[in-house]
């Protein structure tokens, strides 16, 4: 180090030397990355694009800013050959040179003129408005660093937005145009089915959301919290997304009114099937209150509806749906016939259920009393007087009409207790004797016989 200078000790041949490659160096990276901003894909499109919004006013800013880095890089490299050359002047430098060489490395020796639109768009370190500013060399190489990473992150962001967004728009609005096609050959129109109204609203929107990507990529730029590198951040896709998902939901709408195309000849053939089924077991249940007003007294039995003329009304739309090719109606219409018809089915069932319970509980009493017969035949009682008498009394009232289920019932079970009794198994009262024998006197038990 030799005495002091106006900017600090003055540097030694070998200082100058290694400052001359440390800034050489320096000149080349920038140089390299200047270029390289020059020539990218992203810079080359704002460039010849109509910007709007946000985009616009960053890209005027950006441009000026580029200008600027030029300028500041011209001023560099004039300071870089002219230090260069007091350097080269002798290879032991004066100590005149190394004052010049350290003023020139290390003091506010570089002078930048910029133009009046540069420095009214570009931020400068002194504030703007000024026609020219002195820096160090190192001040001017933060100051470039500066402006590149902001100019940097304008265009990466801006051609990482038209990277990704246009051609997803695209393909997506391809799919929609396939869709609207497929949907009008199957009846889904505008103001006629909502599937229609859908597919109309998707267009419009995508149609506006690739012109304002087009034109304000950066309006669709989120970027990412705390990231400093330029282009931290991505596209912002939720309209595209949404828009996506609407369209697929609308299609699988359309593939609904497909499959009811492909097989409603065979849905119409199984509902009419099931609605016979109903009008059979409604008529069936009909004739069955009939003959048990007539055979069972005493007895009310509930009215049997006739079959809802409105389901008939439905199925004859449908089979005129079917034949007009108007698939977007036909689809909900099967869907809410194929349930109401399984519903009227079963309303069917259950009132014929309900209208021959009657003959049912008759059916029942009958067996019942079939069964104690066979059952007494097989223990050599079925000529006991008493039963005979009890039998035939349940048999009159249960084969003949009207048949009062109630007084049959009892007979039934007076006849089924006395055979319980004389089998043995008819349930006691403690403290009540047994049944009494009727065969007088001189009858023995089975038990005694058993004895003997």
């Amino acid at each position: 180090m030799g005495v002091a200078g106006a900017s600090g000790p003055v540097l030694d041949r070998d200082e100058v030397d290694r400052a001359l490659a440390r800034l050489g160096a320096e000149h080349e990276a920038i140089e390299t990355s200047l270029l390289a901003l020059q020539d990218h894909a992203g810079r080359r499109l704002l460039e010849g694009a109509e910007l709007t919004g946000t985009t616009r006013e960053r890209w005027t800013a950006a441009e000026a800013s580029i200008t600027l880095l030029w300028a500041y890089f011209d001023a560099y490299t004039a300071a870089m050959r002219s230090a260069r050359e007091i350097r080269s002047r002798r290879r032991w430098s004066s100590r005149e040179d190394l004052l010049e060489l350290t003023e020139l490395l290390r003091g506010e020796s570089v002078t930048v003129a910029g133009s009046a639109a540069a420095t009214a768009n570009a931020p400068t370190l002194h504030g703007a408005g000024k026609l020219s500013e002195r820096f160090s060399l190192a001040g001017l190489v933060d100051r470039m660093n500066e402006l590149y990473a902001t100019s940097l992150d304008m265009v990466v962001a801006a051609d990482a937005v038209w990277s990704a967004l246009p051609a997803r728009i695209d393909l997506l609005a391809a799919e929609l145009q396939r869709t609207r096609k497929l949907a009008h050959s199957v009846g889904v129109r505008p103001g006629e089915h909502p599937a229609g109204d859908d597919l109309e609203r998707i267009t419009r929107t995508l149609t506006r959301l690739r012109e304002e990507v087009v034109s304000d990529p950066l309006a669709y730029w989120r970027r990412t919290e705390g990231s400093s590198a330029p282009g931290g951040g991505r596209p912002d896709t939720t309209v595209y997304d949404r828009e996506a998902r609407a369209l697929e939901e609308v299609r699988r709408e359309i593939d609904a009114v497909l499959t009811v195309r492909q097989d409603a000849e065979q849905r119409l053939i199984k509902l009419r099937d099931v609605l016979s089924r109903a009008d059979r077991t409604l008529a069936e249940a009909r004739t069955a209150r009939g003959e048990v007003l007539a055979k069972i007294a005493a007895t009310e039995v509930p009215v049997v509806s006739g079959p809802p003329t409105v389901l008939q009304e439905q199925l004859a739309a449908a089979a005129e749906y079917r034949r007009q090719a108007q698939w977007h109606r036909l689809s909900p219409l099967l869907e809410s016939l194929e349930q109401k018809a399984e519903d009227e089915l079963l309303r069917a069932r259950e009132s014929l259920t309900a209208v021959t319970a009657p003959l049912a509980v008759r059916a029942e009493l009958r067996g019942r009393l079939d069964a104690y017969r066979a059952k007494v035949a097989r223990h050599g009682l079925a000529e006991d007087a008493l039963l005979i008498e009890r039998y035939d009394a349940a048999r009159r009232m249960l084969w003949s009409a009207p048949c009062d289920l109630r007084v049959a019932e009892q007979a039934v079970l007076r006849y089924q207790y006395a055979a319980a009794e004389l089998l043995g198994t008819a349930p006691r009262v403690p403290g009540q004797a047994g049944p009494q024998d009727r065969r007088g006197p001189g009858a023995v038990s089975d038990k005694g016989d058993a004895a003997r």
